[in-house]
Order: C-alpha cells, then sequence, then structure tokens
C-alpha cells in the first residue's frame, strides 16, 4: 500500500528513501517523453555510426525524476504538489548505475508547505545530485493499492546494425539488379550501391530505367546497364551473368517472383544445387539479442516432408552465417504434441528425429512445438516440455507458406519487428524485397547477401558468435 502523510502527521527530521537500477531503456524513455535528443544522454544503441557517444550518460533531470518519485509516493506521498526545487548535480550517472533517492523534513509553514533536504547517491554512497525544495503538503487521506502500471516496451533494432558492420568489411558484390524500374527497386539498388554493399548491373529495359532514375531523382550514369527486352528475357540474362562470372547476387526488381524464379530453377542453365529454394526472412524483433528466422514464407507453397528437410537445412546454414553457431530449429505447429490428424506435427517429429541422426546438420531441431512454447520459456516449462530448443527458438519453420507469410508480417506490422531476407538454395544469393519494404530492409537484405555469399565461399561467418545460439 502507498499511503500519504497530512501535514499535521509531519514531524521535523522524518525521511523516507527509495532505490531504482537505471538501465539503458531509462534513456530511450526519457528522451521520447521529453524530446531530449542530445548525444551525450542518448545511448549508443539511438546513434548510428559516426553519430555513437563515447559513452552514455543519464541525463540529471532523470536522476531527479527519481527524487520526485520519493515525494509522491513516500513523503508527504500521493496528494503532494511541488512549489520549488534547487538541485546541484555532482557527478556523472551511467546506465546500470544504482541510485538511492532521500528526502528529509527540514521546515513545516503555517500555509500548509513542507520544507525538503534532497539527495541521490550511488550504492557506493557517492552522492550525485543534492538540494533543497518545497511542497504542499496532502490535505486529504489517500491510500493506495500497489499500482498495476502498463509495461513500457522500447523499440529498438540492433541485430541489423550488425549485421550491416559485418558486410561492410567485404567488397561490394556485383549483383544483377533485374528490372529496376520502379521507384522501390531502383532505389533499393542505388542505396545498397551508395552503402558499399554492392555493385549493381542493371538488367532491364534501358529507357524505362531511365525514365524512373529521372522521375525520383537517382543519379545512375555510371552504372552499368544491360539492355533487354522484357521480363523474362531480363530473368534469364541475370541468370545468365551468373554462369559468365559477371556476378555474385540477384536482386529482383519490379517483375513477378515467380518470372525470376522460373529461370533460376531451370534444370539447364538455371542456378539450381542439390538443394531446394526456400526463402528465409530474417527479423530484427524489439527486445530479442539476435534475429529471428522464418522459413518459408515466400516460395514453397504446401512443402511436403522432403521440402521441409531441405527448407530446415537453409535456414540453419543462414542462421549460421549470421553468427548463430548453433542455431535452435522450432518447427511449429498448432498444438506441441503429435497428432495423427494434424499432419504438421508429424512432420515435425520426423524432422526432429532426422537432425538427431544427422540427416540434417548444423542445428538443433525440436517439434512439434506451438508458438507460444517456441519462443517462450515459462511457456514452454508451464507445458512441461522440455527441451533444448523449446523457449529458445533462433528459428521457425512455418507448416505452409501461409501461415509463415501471415507470421512474419505479423510480427512486421504488429511488434515492429523489421524485415529483410533471402533466397536459399540457388549457386548464389538471391534478394526478394517487397514493394513494402523500407530503406533499412532492403540494406538489410544486401548485407544479408554479402554475409551468406561469404558463407557460401568459405563456411565462416563474418560475425562473431553469438551466446543465445549455442546449446546450454
Amino acid at each position: 500500500m502507498i499511503e500519504n502523510k497530512l501535514w499535521d502527521e509531519i514531524r521535523m527530521g522524518a525521511g523516507a528513501a527509495t532505490t531504482r537500477r537505471v538501465r539503458p531503456d531509462d534513456l530511450f524513455l526519457f528522451s521520447r517523453l521529453s524530446g531530449h535528443h542530445n548525444t551525450l544522454t542518448l545511448p549508443a544503441a539511438a546513434l548510428r555510426a559516426d553519430g555513437r557517444a563515447a559513452a552514455e550518460t543519464v541525463p540529471p533531470f532523470l536522476v531527479a525524476a527519481i527524487l520526485s518519485a520519493v515525494v509522491g509516493n513516500r513523503m508527504p506521498g500521493p496528494g503532494t504538489m511541488w512549489r520549488t526545487a534547487t538541485i546541484t548535480f555532482l557527478a556523472a550517472v551511467v546506465p546500470g548505475d544504482e541510485l538511492t533517492a532521500s528526502v528529509t523534513v527540514t521546515g513545516k509553514y503555517p500555509d500548509g508547505t513542507v520544507a525538503l533536504a534532497f539527495k541521490v547517491a550511488k550504492a557506493n554512497g557517492e552522492a550525485v545530485a543534492e538540494g533543497h525544495g518545497v511542497v504542499a503538503a496532502p490535505v486529504a487521506r489517500i491510500s493506495l493499492p500497489h499500482l498495476d502500471i502498463p509495461e513500457v516496451m522500447v523499440e529498438r533494432h540492433v541485430a541489423f546494425d550488425r549485421l550491416l558492420e559485418a558486410a561492410a568489411t567485404r567488397a561490394p558484390t556485383p549483383t544483377a539488379v533485374v528490372q529496376p524500374d520502379d521507384e522501390s527497386s531502383l532505389t533499393g539498388a542505388v542505396e545498397a550501391w551508395k552503402a558499399g554493399l554492392i555493385e549493381p548491373i542493371l538488367v532491364g529495359v534501358p529507357e524505362r530505367i531511365r525514365r524512373c532514375a529521372e522521375k525520383y531523382g537517382l543519379d545512375v550514369a555510371t552504372l552499368a546497364v544491360e539492355p533487354v527486352g522484357d521480363d523474362d528475357q531480363a530473368a534469364a540474362r541475370a541468370v545468365a551473368m551468373v554462369h559468365e562470372g559477371r556476378v555474385r547476387s540477384v536482386m529482383k526488381g519490379h517483375l513477378h517472383t515467380d518470372v525470376l524464379l522460373h529461370h533460376i530453377v531451370k534444370k539447364d542453365g538455371g542456378l539450381r544445387t542439390s538443394r531446394r529454394l526456400s526463402h528465409v526472412f530474417v527479423l530484427d524483433v524489439p527486445g530479442r539479442p539476435t534475429p529471428l528466422l522464418i522459413s518459408d514464407a515466400a516460395i514453397n507453397i504446401a512443402p511436403d516432408l522432403d521440402a521441409k528437410v531441405h527448407i530446415v537445412q537453409n535456414a540453419i546454414d543462414l542462421a549460421r552465417a549470421i553468427g548463430i553457431t548453433l542455431p535452435k530449429v522450432g518447427v511449429l505447429s498448432a498444438v506441441e504434441t503429435v497428432n495423427p490428424a494434424i499432419p504438421s506435427t508429424i512432420d515435425a517429429a520426423v524432422l526432429s528425429k532426422m537432425a538427431e541422426r544427422g540427416q540434417i546438420r548444423g542445428g538443433i531441431v525440436d517439434g512439434p512445438l506451438a508458438m507460444d512454447n517456441a519462443i517462450d520459456a515459462d511457456a514452454a516449462e508451464s507445458k512441461g516440455i522440455v527441451s533444448l530448443v523449446a523457449g529458445h527458438a533462433d528459428v521457425l519453420i512455418a507448416p505452409n507458406l501461409e501461415s509463415g507469410n501471415m507470421l512474419a508480417k505479423e510480427l512486421v506490422f504488429l511488434a515492429s519487428a523489421e524485415t529483410s531476407g533471402l533466397v536459399i538454395g540457388a549457386k548464389v544469393p538471391v534478394m526478394v524485397t517487397s514493394r513494402a519494404d523500407d530503406r533499412r530492409a532492403r540494406l538489410a537484405s544486401a548485407a544479408l547477401a554479402q554475409i551468406y555469399g561469404h558463407f557460401l565461399e568459405s563456411g565462416e561467418s563474418l560475425l562473431a558468435p553469438t551466446k543465445t545460439g549455442d546449446c546450454p
């Protein structure tokens, strides 16, 4: 319970204190609520590249807000109104510091006001703020139960920063950009080029590319153009350029995905390997330290067991490429028990056993798992699931394209996830971007192509291993 003290109940020398540890997220929240964007007091994660501050410093008025909590909750408590305050800030505070804010009554006045002395100190006793002020004491008794204040989630996207930084260590990848003659595709190619991720060759109808560049103010004068007559010719020419050694990745432009894939999967002259093609979404979900991979949500409509083996293996390889050393793969269904009436549960159980027997390599596979117990450890524990994957999945394998596509887009549009993705299983990485993708999604997909291309060539990741992907 939180209970206030009325003026006549307050005694000289009485005091109260509260302790709080400052989190990095508090800096984001303070900046968002106040509009305070001083780079010295923003988290490093909020700043890109050369805007990064040397150290994170807690804004002094955030420290003062902790003092406000003591006055508003404890002394005198709910119903108190501030009149004056003078605070001197003595030392810097950084995220992780545990602060104790305390107030002491130093005076009482007939007009119902109370004088207070303030102090905020670190756990080691070092004072970081001192001061004094006057408040109007409550005039009516207020007694409150513990208030269930809604949790605030800070939208932070840090996983893609690691991808972009790693990709920048490699020379730009020669890339066939197929029919880049609308705003989304041409802008994406130009921005990936300017970011040093690709060396684009624009495969399309030159006049359409020129008109698009003029319309949207894009300078493509120095970019190579491979002239073709239509979409089908563009897709065929891009595939041929891979065989000629001119490009090492392909980026979809303004043409239907089926037209491009038709030429990629041809038995003669295509880019097929022993693997079946599948698409892998790589999502940067706020609150997750590593990306979440979802497959297949774009190519295989109703995959059978054989197709799912390739889908799982492709996703594991991409996860390893981005630094998840031993990916944990959750094969999704509506339930977490095998039910012959639900075919996806049988596929999931077989895939798990195939991974145990080494028929799927490089990751830990378990299923069937429902979405909740695949990603939430408490949900898995509540259902008694004993698994290395349950609650900790890095990769989610959907039963079919419809469920995978809905899952990925729900995370993007309802949970503020950032998206990127690749088509895996061809001789080179294939970027299949959507017109709904923003600039960062296009750059992240280009970075993925860089990183996965390096993995195909060397079998190694450009990124440092991540702890969350390791087997406990």
